[in-house]
């Protein structure tokens, strides 16, 4: 009996179990239905990667040989001492001030520091301009040791790089890989000489893509933001993706202290090899030219032009003989594609032309008055120095009404004043403080050419204009220092 109980009591456990067993498979196995499923994730749950590298090390072994330090020296004009120092009289009784002899010592040399990238295994490399710019001696230290005396084949101010050679062969050279492909949040390393102290590499991610930061003349400016640290010294250095191809060449940072706040800018690789291409071809860079001045799309000035985006650029004025004159484009048109290349802003517009060959044909996607049209340019060349232009910035009467302004037409003897080319347009010559007009900051001695797109030549033409915006923004063509810029003003 006894081992009957047992056996029986073994039967009932294990059936317990196995029942149990078969409860929790029901409820975990895949293959059960959705309503008995946990709740799903979202699909946009964010999944990170468990093989994300631990280490760089072997990007960097890659990389390393390939970025370079270049020392330039400039010469430059010492400061004029006061010519009393020459006077006996003076030094017997002042002496020599700081022990500075009487003789002037006309100039002398400044040593200034940055990095570079090996581009070619016969010397090239690629670094920036403000780096060699002026410089008289380049030296160039690799790093296994060696040192070379380096040569400017090329350098360009409105890209802010250069390309130097050296006679060397066999060198170690990155490749250049395709920046457009870059992503924001992708990981980047930067590699230079940061402040002398020897190579160094530095972690980051891409922080944003098409930065102008104006510290240049905003010419030709798409920078990779990045908060890897970039310090004096790292301009010219290589910034490389997780492959250890280079995306950009490290150029600005911002900073109030003039120190790493993680803020840094590198030149694309994609701009990088244009210019590189040309540098080392003919020893400049041609550049295309459309020949308009543009401003951005604010969201008034959206409204003013009946658009349904805050996108493309405004055309403020058109070259007289220009490929956009022949081409058809008119003041108040908005740019809106090149080619089928979405437009931005202007600094996007300034890259797509400015990287254009000249003679090269482009199709320009333009609205005028709410209705989308495109037509096709060549571009000329752009000429050197004028880079921001190659697609850019009787008595009083009142005749603002809501906007806060009066106005007078413009005469021959105000003409003359303002250097106007012609006498059209109403100059304005008050603005009430606290008005849409100065919120919008119109300034006496503008002078309004356009209202809503109309010529005006008197004060009823603006109040005309002005009534018949309604609710909506006026919009105004101002001549101001002889440049157009269109202004959106909200009446009250």
């Amino acid at each position: 009996m006894h081992i009957n109980f047992k056996s029986r009591t073994v039967s009932v456990l294990t059936l317990a179990v196995v029942a149990g067993a078969l409860l929790i498979f029901a409820f975990s196995a895949p293959w059960r239905s959705s309503t008995a499923a946990a709740a799903p994730q979202s699909p946009a749950a964010v999944r990170v990667s468990p093989l994300a590298p631990q280490s760089y090390a072997d990007v960097v072994d890659r990389v390393a040989p390939a970025v370079v330090t270049i020392h330039a020296a400039r010469r430059v004009r010492a400061s004029q001492q006061s010519p009393f120092l020459d006077d006996p009289l003076f030094r017997q009784f002042f002496g020599n001030p700081n022990g500075v002899t009487p003789r002037n010592n006309p100039s002398t040399l400044e040593q200034a520091l940055g990095s570079g990238v090996i581009v070619s295994a016969d010397g090239h490399i690629i670094t920036n301009h403000h780096v060699i710019d002026g410089a008289e001696q380049i030296s160039v230290d690799l790093s296994d040791k060696r040192t070379f005396q380096a040569k400017v084949i090329g350098s360009d101010d409105a890209s802010d790089l250069a390309i130097l050679k050296i006679e060397a062969t066999n060198l170690p050279v990155l490749t250049l890989g395709n920046s457009d492909k870059v992503r924001v949040g992708d990981v980047c390393l930067a590699v230079g000489n940061p402040l002398g102290i020897g190579q160094t590499v530095t972690m980051g991610i891409i922080s944003a893509k098409g930065r102008a930061t104006a510290q240049g003349d905003g010419s030709f400016e798409d920078f990779l933001q990045t908060d890897a640290a970039i310090n004096q010294g790292n301009s010219g250095g290589a910034l490389v993706d997780a492959r250890g191809e280079l995306i950009g060449i490290n150029s600005q940072i911002l900073s109030p202290s003039g120190g790493n706040i993680g803020i840094g800018f590198a030149i694309p690789s994609n701009m990088a090899r244009n210019v590189m291409d040309q540098l080392i071809k003919n020893g400049k860079v041609s550049r295309g030219k459309l020949g308009v001045v543009i401003q951005d799309i604010t969201a008034d000035l959206a409204k003013s032009l009946n658009l349904n985006q805050v996108t493309g650029v405004l055309i403020n004025s058109v070259d007289a003989g220009s490929p956009a004159e022949k081409a058809g484009v008119q003041i108040g048109d908005v740019i809106t594609a090149v080619n089928g290349s979405p437009v931005a802003d202007g600094n996007a517009l300034r890259n797509q032309i400015g990287g254009t060959a000249p003679g090269t044909e482009v199709a320009l996607t333009i609205l005028r008055n709410g209705k989308e049209m495109q037509v096709h340019a060549r571009l000329t060349e752009l000429a050197p120095g004028n880079q921001a232009a190659a697609s850019s910035g009787g008595g009083s009467e009142s005749g603002g009404g809501q906007l806060g302004i009066t106005v007078q037409p413009v005469t021959p003897a105000l003409a003359s004043r303002l250097k106007l080319p012609g006498t059209e347009g109403v100059v304005v010559t008050d603005v009430q403080p606290g008005s849409p007009a100065a919120d919008a900051g119109i300034q006496p001695d503008d002078v309004i050419l356009q209202v809503n797109r109309q010529p005006v030549k008197s004060g009823a033409d603006v109040r005309a204009g002005v009534q018949a915006s309604g609710s909506r923004p006026t919009l105004l063509l101002i001549n101001r220092n002889g440049s157009n810029v269109f202004m959106a003003v909200q009446g009250k």
